[in-house]
């Protein structure tokens, strides 16, 4: 079910690896942030969007990762929105995110994946103000509500995923810090973050996020291992070894 963490703003966690999908009251009617993840999710989540009784207007991709490219035709065919630089990667992997899919989940309508076009500078009907940054993944975006103190954050700032270094692109280390320092001014205005993987947080969590994540990239920034209680899950031991190789070719 849905639960509303604010004003206008709702969230919906599913069991694959605690993805949140949101729902956002804007002005014309919901925006669907980064929705579900399987057939089961999206046809799910369509249900909670019925009842709330608003009609969707538009989709939104925080970044071009398949499971941040779903859709379902339930949702309705409304524009789908990234940053241009989200749809442009989205669209170059858009074969590879649909076989990404088919192996990973089940009843996802691979036909609407991936099917984005550029935010307009004003914003259309997303609310609030755009962060962008290049961590993570191309045109990776967050959503700041500051009108009801909500941070949309795609996959950064999560309780369970360490920062995942995009091992295509060169630097990501300096990457993360400066979407570190963006999204820690943004949050400066909320007491609720929302992270595209995770629990959600409130209050002074908001700010345990940050320094989290915060004080690995300095340790890989200084060639350390971090200290951080989220590798204790056997799964991000792959990941965490792609970024300690990643932070050792760029400091030579």
């Amino acid at each position: 079910m849905l639960n509303q963490v604010a004003d206008g703003v709702w969230v919906r966690q599913s069991e694959w690896v605690w993805s949140n999908a949101v729902v956002v009251r804007g002005e014309s009617g919901l925006i669907l942030v980064d929705p579900g993840i399987d057939g089961s999710d999206l046809n799910q989540l369509a249900d909670d969007v019925d009842r709330l009784g608003i009609p969707v207007v538009a989709g939104f991709s925080t970044h071009p990762h398949w499971d941040h490219l779903l859709w379902h035709s339930r949702f309705g065919d409304v524009p789908r929105y990234a940053t241009p630089g989200g749809v442009q990667a989205a669209s170059e992997a858009r074969e590879r995110a649909q076989r990404v899919a088919a192996e990973s989940a089940s009843g996802i309508p691979l036909e609407l994946i991936g099917l984005l076009t550029p935010l307009p500078a004003d914003g259309g009907p997303v609310p609030g103000e755009i962060v962008e940054h290049q961590a993570h993944a191309i045109g990776h975006a967050a959503v700041l509500l500051a009108d009801r103190g909500v941070l949309l954050a795609g996959d950064m700032l999560s309780d369970v995923l360490i920062p995942l270094l995009d091992p295509r692109r060169p630097d990501q280390v300096g990457a993360y810090e400066m979407a570190l320092d963006r999204l820690g001014e943004a949050a400066r205005h909320v007491d609720v973050l929302v992270p595209g993987h995770g629990a959600v947080a409130e209050g002074p969590e908001v700010a345990a996020r940050l320094a989290a994540d915060h004080a690995y990239i300095d340790a890989l920034r200084h060639g350390k291992e971090p200290v951080d209680a989220r590798l204790s899950q056997d799964w991000l031991s792959g990941p965490h070894q792609s970024n300690l190789e990643q932070a050792r070719r760029s400091s030579g």
